[in-house]
């Protein structure tokens, strides 16, 4: 029996959301995931937009897996894992394919955390997960908010175990989130997911 109870089959992507405080959390859990975990994952993490190299390097070097920054219109692959680019938002399109843009910031944020998970819960519906991590503003509650509305599962990391909390807590108050939980406890809901489904 699943810990989280977890449908077999059923999701066929993972977005995750953080800020500042976020990114030891990012690494821990691409250190976590076997490079096997073959369900996409798209990773919009608030960053210097000056600063575009070495990000995804820092992720790469304690990651199981290939971490890289989508070009527009690219298909998505099973298994890859997407950072959104520096100053770029990143949105799901129909069609398994990314679309990045520069339009105006969304609160106060190029890429903007509202924007992947909500257009991901779109395009994903009731077959996405959401993750949302440490940070210090509201960035992801509205796109927690959609991700359930479309029938998502969303997780928050625990604001008592957060650097900063307001994020978390921002989504806590959004919407139903279905489960609060420990970095630690993050890791595990991954490693069950991947160990308890036959993903396809």
């Amino acid at each position: 029996m699943s810990k989280f109870n977890l449908p077999e089959n059923k999701y066929r992507a993972v977005v995750i959301g953080g800020s500042a405080g976020s990114f030891q959390l990012i690494t821990r859990i691409l250190s976590s995931v076997s490079k096997d975990f073959s369900l996409p994952m798209f990773l919009c993490l608030h960053r210097l937009k000056h600063v575009r190299n070495g990000f995804v390097e820092a992720l790469s070097i304690k990651s199981n897996k290939i971490v890289a920054e989508p070009i527009d219109k690219e298909i998505i692959k099973k298994g890859a894992v997407y950072l959104a680019p520096a100053n770029y938002h990143l949105c799901i399109e129909l069609g398994n394919s990314i679309a990045l843009s520069t339009e105006e910031l969304v609160n106060n944020s190029r890429p903007a955390i509202d924007l992947t998970f909500e257009t991901a819960a779109y395009s994903y519906k009731d077959k996405l997960i959401g993750i949302l991590l440490s940070g210090a503003n509201k960035d992801g509650a509205y796109g927690m908010k959609k991700i359930k509305e479309y029938g998502g599962l969303t997780i928050v990391q625990d604001p008592a175990d957060s650097l900063i909390n307001a994020m978390p807590l921002s989504a806590i108050a959004a919407t139903q989130i279905d489960h609060i939980l420990t970095i630690d406890g993050i890791v595990d809901f991954l490693l069950e997911l991947e160990k308890s489904y036959k993903l396809t």
